[in-house]
C-alpha cells in the first residue's frame, strides 16, 4: 500500500496520523511537549512510540525531522511503516524505536533550521570546547544576510554568489557554506552557541530508551541532496566505528561511507563532508556500550541552484518578511516542494526504498552479534 504523503504541510495532522499509527500497532508512545507553537496556535511535539518488548537488547531506530520541513517524508514513512507492522510480529528481543519530529518547530514552520534559525546538523557539538571555525563563510555571509528579497542589494548579492559560483563551482559554494557556521545567527547553516531544544530531547530520549540496547540500527531520514528520487543509504561518522563493517555488509554497494573532516570535497552523494555536529555522530558518542550502525537515509530532490534559491528565499522570510502573507506562504510553498515533490513517481520511490532499507535491518538485526562477528 502507498503512504499518504501530504499536499501541503500541516503539523497537527501528521502528529495525528502517526500517533493513530502508533496506537493501531500496539506502541507505548511518550511525548515531549515543544515550548513554542506552530503557526496555526497548535501544540508543538516529539514523539517517541516503542513497538515490541520493552526489555528488547536490539532496537531499530528511525529519526524523522531533524531538519524540520525533511520530517513529511520521514514522518509519513514511519506512520506507514507502523501500519504494516501492526499486522506483524517482531523478531524475539527485537524492538523499533520511532522518533516523530525531533525539530517539531521546523516541521510546523516549514523550515530546515530550528525555532533559534540553528541547523540540528550543526548542533550536536562540544559547546564546552573551541567551536568550529568557518573562516570561508565569511565572504559569503552578506549573501545570506541581504535585506532585499529584490530590489538593488538583491542584485548586488546574486552577482557576489555568481562570482563565486563561477570560480568555485556549486559544488564548492556548497562545500563552503554546507560545513556550518558558528559565529552569524542570521546566517545560513548556523551551528548554535549551545545545545537546542532538539538536541536536549535526543540525548534524554537516547538515555531514557537506548541504553540498555546491546545491538542498534538507527536511520536519520532527510531529503534535499543528491538526484532526483533517488535514496541514498549513507553512514556518516567522524572516523569508523565498530559496526561499521557489520553495516557495509548487511548493505553491500548500497551504502556510501562519509568520514567526515575539515578538508573533505563534496562527496558523489551530494552531502557535505566537512561539517561537524551531526546526529548520527552524536548517537555514537551517547552510546559507547552500544553496537550501533548509525546510518542516514537521504532522498534527492532537485538541483543545487534551484534549492539554494528556496533556502536563500526562506531565510529572508524568516529574518524579514511576514510568514503569513501572501508572499511568506509562496515562499514556504516553494520550500515544502523543494524538501517534498509532489511527483507521484518520487514519492513512490523514496518510500519503496526506504522500506526495503528498513526491511532489511529487521530481518539482520536478531543475528547481529554485539561483537560484530555476525
Amino acid at each position: 500500500m502507498k503512504p499518504g504523503f501530504p499536499v501541503e504541510a500541516d503539523f497537527d495532522a501528521q502528529r495525528q496520523h502517526f500517533l493513530r499509527a502508533a496506537q493501531a500497532a500496539g506502541a507505548t508512545v511518550t511525548s515531549y511537549a515543544h515550548p513554542l507553537k506552530g503557526p496555526k496556535g497548535e501544540a508543538l511535539a516529539t514523539e517517541v512510540a516503542w513497538l515490541g518488548d520493552p526489555a528488547a537488547s536490539r532496537v531499530l531506530v528511525a529519526i524523522s525531522g531533524t531538519h524540520g520541513v525533511e520530517g513529511y517524508y520521514g514522518s509519513t514513512c514511519q506512520t506507514q511503516w507502523l501500519h504494516e507492522l501492526a499486522a506483524r510480529t517482531l523478531p524475539d528481543d527485537v524492538a523499533v524505536l520511532m522518533v516523530h519530529l525531533i525539530n517539531p518547530w521546523g516541521t510546523a514552520w516549514v523550515r530546515r533550521v530550528n525555532e533559534d534559525n540553528v541547523d540540528l546538523n550543526r548542533n550536536y557539538v562540544d559547546f564546552g570546547a573551541e567551536l568550529p571555525v568557518n573562516a570561508r563563510y565569511e565572504a559569503l555571509h552578506e549573501i545570506y544576510a541581504c535585506r532585499d528579497i529584490d530590489g538593488p542589494q538583491r542584485k548586488q548579492a546574486d552577482a557576489l554568489l555568481a562570482s563565486h559560483v563561477e570560480s568555485l563551482g556549486w559544488s564548492g559554494v556548497q562545500a563552503i557554506v554546507g560545513a556550518g557556521q558558528y559565529r552569524h545567527a542570521d546566517g545560513l547553516f548556523y551551528g548554535g552557541q549551545a545545545p537546542t531544544w532538539s538536541n536536549r530531547t535526543l540525548h534524554e530520549i537516547v538515555q531514557r530508551f537506548l541504553k540498555r540496547a546491546r545491538v542498534a540500527i538507527s536511520f536519520d531520514l532527510h531529503t534535499g541532496a543528491g538526484a532526483f528520487g533517488h535514496p541514498m543509504l549513507m553512514a556518516i561518522a567522524q572516523s569508523a566505528y565498530p559496526a561499521l563493517a557489520d553495516a557495509q555488509h548487511l548493505y553491500g554497494p548500497w551504502l556510501y561511507t562519509l568520514l567526515t573532516h575539515a578538508d573533505a570535497a563534496i562527496s558523489e552523494t551530494g552531502v557535505v563532508a566537512r561539517a561537524t555536529g551531526y546526529a548520527s555522530q552524536a548517537l555514537l558518542d551517547a552510546l559507547p556500550d552500544t553496537h550501533l550502525m548509525q546510518l542516514v537515509i537521504e532522498c534527492g530532490t532537485y538541483p543545487e541552484a534551484p534549492m539554494h534559491t528556496a533556502l536563500c528565499d526562506d531565510h529572508w522570510l524568516h529574518l524579514y518578511g511576514d510568514p503569513h502573507d501572501a508572499r511568506g506562504r509562496a515562499i514556504s510553498r516553494a520550500l515544502f516542494e523543494s524538501f517534498l515533490p509532489a511527483d507521484a513517481n518520487w514519492r513512490e520511490l523514496v518510500w519503496l526504498r526506504t522500506r526495503q532499507i528498513w526491511e532489511r535491518a529487521l530481518t539482520a538485526l536478531p543475528g547481529i552479534a554485539p561483537n560484530g562477528a555476525s
